[in-house]
């Protein structure tokens, strides 16, 4: 509540006041209704009859207004509640001042029209009220609260109904079943809203729905009293007219809960039960003593509702099985399915695969994630998880199910062949890839064929995790030999420019030989950062001796034939370029034993070591060099020629030369188009 300290004050002492007001308004009647005489108590009954009994419901009236005025949230609700009592207070004080007599007034009157508009005002207060405070409308709650209405209307017309319709002046008749209809209906909306808070209210529920209902109670009873021709003298139920008004009043003034209360437990079902029991107690009372048709037929509606209810029951709990069953199998961040519907299908594709009808499991784990995750941030790594997530399913499409199974990793099963599962894989590593300024992030895959490879889920499982995390670390490997490579190639460029492109061009070449000499995969990749790095070892080297226009001297060569094994030492100390140490140590052997630092021949020599070998020796006699000019290219060729056998391996030269007469042969080819 935002009053201010006086404004709280101020409220507390009306309170005060109103409660002693109604203490002494209870205690007269009390004193009337245990024996004393009117005679004895009739100046001060008459002062409370016509003054605090009305003083009562303004003061309600006042309450419910006052919320409005100084509290903005639920405003509106209580503005009606605060009208429907003003009109109630004004219809009692009309009658007090002016029709209040020895002669009954004529009906309806002012007094009749200013009670009535106090069932429209409250409605309209408990759906506003109802509107700001329940934040869950189920169809069972709506149903709910339709059935505790239709068995309280039933009790209701079930013991007034009757009395009420049997006889009398006609307008009269009507004017109590508007009245009578009015106090139903109340009923019907207390009970509805109270379904709507799942049977759990909150203390501003309590004493409004006690309220409400105390007045629409005390009101059936007076006019079952009129109808019936009982005495209708002061009794202690005058007393709780006034106290339903503060009762009102005092849940104006409630905090609400401090938060929603979720619609569960036993109550869903006891009060629908308990209210279904009250409608068939109305229809046995029926076959005792007969109550009016219009008690029946709401008790037969009430029992109607309550098997509507329980069929809307029975769907709601199918679809919150099949809710918690989908959330139990969904991945919650990226909406695919999750490790434990994995195992389900796995189980079944292992059952029902074939050699004819395959089915491929494909594992996927982010490459470079963990950097991206502690560069961004956990939130932005979410988000590009479930991002990659809908790419995934997007790649996949309809030809299988993708899967996250927590962290980085996905999985993909799909009733594929190897060949056709091969490209639907690569298609999902391009999915499970992005790229930003700063970052890149990839996936490594791990693929199994099954039945041909696994035949168990447990088999499956463990190849693909054996693959993947192979090729991860061999990715993980290539991307730190890469990445170590491009430091030292940047170190060989600063000390010696001219030696950058020697190197790419040399590397290109020995790529080419290596494939046409069957090399492939990883052994070609390490082949060409080899013929990148032969000479590595240079950074050793002085200027000087680099750059001298004339030939070496003795000491010179030492120098010079010293760079294989400081590149060696180099790259031994890199583990990531450790395998190719060895290849650079030997890219100045010879093939007759004669090269150095170790005079290895022949076969001993390591084939990567023998094509850079010829590709070294090919570009730099096609170079200028300072202390002579480059030659022909047809030179160079023949040069390859003539020490094939003794410099170099007869058949790598084979290859080379084939490989540059090819290329010559397609330059040709491309002058004459």
């Amino acid at each position: 509540m935002t009053t201010s300290r006086i404004g709280r004050l101020i409220l507390r002492g009306s309170a005060a006041v109103a409660a002693a007001a109604f203490v002494l308004y209870a205690g007269l009647t009390l004193l009337i209704v245990c024996g004393s005489t009117a005679t004895e108590c009739s100046p001060v009954t008459d002062f409370t009859e016509l003054y605090v009994y009305n003083a009562l419901i303004a003061a309600a009236a006042a309450f419910c207004l006052a919320r409005a005025r100084h509290v903005e949230r639920e405003r509106g609700a209580w503005l009606a509640f605060g009208l429907g009592l003003a009109a109630w207070a004004a219809g009692e004080a009309a009658y007090t001042l002016f029709l209040d007599g020895p002669v009954e007034p004529g009906h309806p009157n002012v007094s009749d029209v200013l009670w009535l508009l106090f069932y429209p005002a409250t409605y309209v207060g408990i759906v506003l009220l109802v509107r700001a405070r329940v934040n869950e409308f189920r169809a069972s709650l709506w149903l709910d609260g339709v059935v505790g209405a239709l068995a309280m209307a039933s009790i209701g017309a079930a013991l007034a109904l009757g009395p009420v319709t049997s006889g009398g002046d006609g307008m009269i008749v009507a004017l109590d079943l508007i009245f009578l209809l009015g106090d139903l209906l109340l009923l019907g909306f207390v009970v509805g809203a109270l379904a709507l808070t799942g049977w759990r209210p909150d203390r501003t529920w309590v004493l409004l729905g006690a309220g409400l209902v105390m007045a629409a109670v005390v009101d059936g009873f007076f006019l079952w009293q009129a109808a019936t021709g009982a005495t209708a003298g002061a009794t202690l139920a005058t007393v709780l007219w006034p106290g339903s008004t503060l009762l009102v009043g005092a849940a104006a003034w409630q905090s609400p809960a401090a938060r929603p209360v979720r619609a569960e437990g036993w109550r869903l079902l006891a009060m629908p039960t308990a209210f279904a029991v009250a409608a068939v107690g109305v229809l046995i009372y029926d076959l005792a003593r007969p109550v009016d048709a219009g008690a029946l037929g709401l008790a037969m509606a009430c029992l109607l509702a309550v098997i509507l209810r329980m069929s809307v029951t029975v769907r709601e709990n199918h679809d919150l099985l099949e809710g918690s069953r989908r959330e139990a199998l969904t991945d919650a961040l990226t909406g695919l399915s999750n490790r434990r519907r994995l195992m389900l299908d796995l189980e079944r594709e292992v059952r029902y695969a074939s050699t004819s009808q395959p089915c491929a499991l494909a594992l996927f784990d982010l490459d470079g994630f963990k950097q991206y995750n502690d560069r961004f941030g956990h939130p932005v790594g979410d988000a590009l998880l479930a991002r990659l997530g809908r790419k995934l399913a997007d790649a996949v499409g309809d030809e299988g199910v993708a899967y996250r199974l927590g962290g980085d990793e996905f999985c993909v099963v799909a009733p594929l062949g190897e060949l056709a599962a091969g490209l639907l894989a690569e298609t999902a590593r391009e999915a499970l890839t992005d790229r930003g300024r700063g970052f890149e992030v990839g996936a490594s895959c791990g693929m199994v064929i099954i039945p041909e490879e696994a035949t168990d889920v447990s088999s499956a499982l463990r190849l693909a995790d054996q693959r993947l995390y192979r090729e991860k670390g061999e990715g993980r490997r290539s991307v730190v030999s890469r990445q170590t490579s491009d430091a030292l190639l940047q170190v060989l460029k600063e000390c010696e420019p001219g030696l950058d492109g020697h190197l790419q061009v040399v590397a290109a070449l020995a790529r080419e030989v290596g494939s046409r000499l069957g090399v492939t995969g990883s052994e070609l990749d390490e082949l060409t950062r080899a013929a990148e790095l032969h000479d590595v070892g240079k950074v050793a080297l002085p200027a000087s001796i680099l750059r001298k226009p004339g030939p070496l001297d003795e000491s010179e060569w030492s120098f010079v034939r010293q760079h294989t094994l400081v590149g060696d030492r180099i790259l031994s100390a890199a583990p990531a370029l450790s395998s190719l140490a060895h290849v650079v140590r030997a890219s100045h052997e010879h093939f007759d034993g004669s090269g150095y630092p170790d005079g290895v021949a022949g076969e001993d020599i390591p084939l990567a070591a023998r094509v850079v070998a010829v590709c070294d020796a090919y570009h730099a006699m096609t170079s200028d060099r300072p202390y002579r000019t480059a030659l022909a290219h047809w030179e160079a060729l023949e040069e390859l020629r003539r020490c094939a056998g003794r410099q170099f391996d007869p058949v790598v030269v084979a290859a080379f030369r084939e490989l540059m007469e090819s290329a010559s042969e397609g330059a040709h080819t491309a002058q004459v188009a």
